[in-house]
């Protein structure tokens, strides 16, 4: 648009023209002064050009310019109008993870991020070829102010279990559908595992088929047990009622008495028993070896830190493949290791004066084991990430946030070094560590809050 300005002075003025208000970022103006004589008009071009975000957002905006006399900066005149910004719509979407895995169900998530300005209403829904999997998407429909994001929970049941034999995988396409607008697909992949692994069911075929082998022989080759003891008797009879005919009569054959033959052995001695009296006082149990120190948790850090010092605190340790439980850091140090290609396997976070804190972690193989379901611990109290078990792999990435007030943190990843500082607004989660799709490992971390 165009601006006339007229100089009703009656010396040679010059004049600034500057644009105010909310939408001067947008605002050029050409030329930014005027030297007009008295009684003469000058021209001013203002071009608009607000940004394709969200901050622009669709709708009148006042906007004002700002003409202000070199001689007379007291006699300042702002004139006044308004900027209708017209609306445009941008949908994404994103699954987090891409790729579950699961024998009777998988949980993904489904982000779905306006960055249009203007409110957006869409439906979902899922489907896959074959119709093999059924869906359940809660919320099933969602309304998304500009600028923000909506996370809907996804829960994938296969139709058919797969019992015995190896994993299945099955794709599937979820659809964000707008009023007059072409669906927004995005892909998935549902991995089904077998219930039972086909060298399990092998194993278990062998192990029956072995024992009904062993009772086959066992009943077909079944010692026989004869007892002397019959034998043994008949023979005592016979030695004490018939002497042999070397013996003479006056010697009568010595049979030994029942008295004799039950006679009861010696007692032992409570000395003896006891090893020889315990040699010489040295006796008494073994000596135990001293216990080991209890190691300290990211909780027991905190109280004390927060005993000490108050605002919000947060400690943290890592569990370090190969090396285990670090001890616990607070407020921005570093916990894991870097420059050593040791992967954290496990986190234990505790924070004070946060309202508790919450998070869940993304492993190299098997993306996120407890799907939707994360951790949570409040004030003081230890919370877990992660798994320090030797058949799971390492961390890749983690998500966290904080009941109250901001959580920060700064990933450091396998070949990419320090991401940078990322802060979730209050009460608001986070992702941390290597992009989903390149499965690089988490090799250390810092926290603040």
């Amino acid at each position: 648009m165009r601006l006339r300005v007229r100089n009703t002075g009656d010396v040679v003025d010059e004049y600034r023209c500057e644009p105010v208000g909310n939408v001067a970022p947008w605002v050029t103006v050409e030329p930014q002064t005027l030297r007009l004589y008295p009684g003469t008009t000058g021209t001013v071009e203002l071009t608009f050009a607000p940004p394709r975000t969200p901050d622009a957002t669709a709708g009148p905006h006042p906007y004002a310019v700002r003409i202000t006399p070199t001689e007379h900066p007291d006699a300042v005149t702002v004139p006044e109008g308004n900027l209708t910004v017209t609306p445009f719509t941008e949908v994404r979407a994103e699954l987090v993870p891409p790729t579950v895995k699961g024998r009777f169900r998988g949980r993904p998530r489904l982000a779905v991020d306006n960055l249009g300005n203007t409110r957006v209403t869409a439906s979902l829904s899922g489907s896959d070829t074959g119709d093999r999997l059924s869906y359940d998407l809660k919320p099933g429909s969602v309304q998304i102010e500009p600028g923000r994001a909506v996370f809907v929970d996804t829960t994938l049941r296969p139709r058919r279990i797969i019992w015995f034999g190896s994993k299945e995988e099955q794709p599937y396409t979820l659809n964000v559908q707008r009023s007059g607008a072409v669906p927004l697909a995005v892909d998935g992949t549902f991995v089904q595992r077998g219930f039972l692994p086909r060298w399990l069911a092998t194993a278990l075929s062998l192990t029956v088929a072995l024992a009904i082998a062993f009772v086959m022989i066992w009943l077909a080759y079944k010692p026989q047990v004869r007892s002397l003891a019959s034998e043994k008797v008949a023979q005592a009879a016979v030695n004490t009622l018939a002497p042999s005919p070397s013996a003479t009569p006056s010697a009568p054959p010595l049979v030994p008495t029942p008295a004799a033959a039950a006679a009861p052995e010696a007692p032992v001695s409570s000395a003896a028993a006891d090893g020889g009296g315990g040699g010489g006082g040295g006796g008494g149990g073994e000596s135990k070896p001293p216990a080991k120190p209890k190691q300290e948790t990211a909780a027991v850090a905190v109280n004390k830190l927060a005993a000490r010092s108050d605002g919000r605190h947060i400690c943290y340790r890592a569990y370090v493949e190969d090396k285990g439980w670090q001890d616990p850091v607070c407020d921005g140090a570093i916990a894991g290791t870097t420059g050593k290609a040791l992967g954290i396997k496990a986190l234990n976070i505790a924070t004070a004066r946060t309202g508790g804190v919450t998070g869940n972690a993304a492993h190299v193989d098997g993306g996120w084991l407890t799907g939707d379901k994360w951790s949570k611990a409040s004030d003081g109290v230890d919370m877990y990430m992660g798994s320090s078990k030797p058949a799971v792999a390492v961390m890749e990435g983690f998500t966290i946030k904080t009941m109250e007030g901001s959580v920060c943190q700064n990933p450091h990843i396998k070949d990419r070094g320090w991401l940078g500082n990322g802060c979730t607004k209050p009460g608001d989660w986070i992702y941390g560590g290597s992009p989903m799709q390149d499965r690089l490992q988490l090799e250390a971390v810092r926290f603040t809050v």
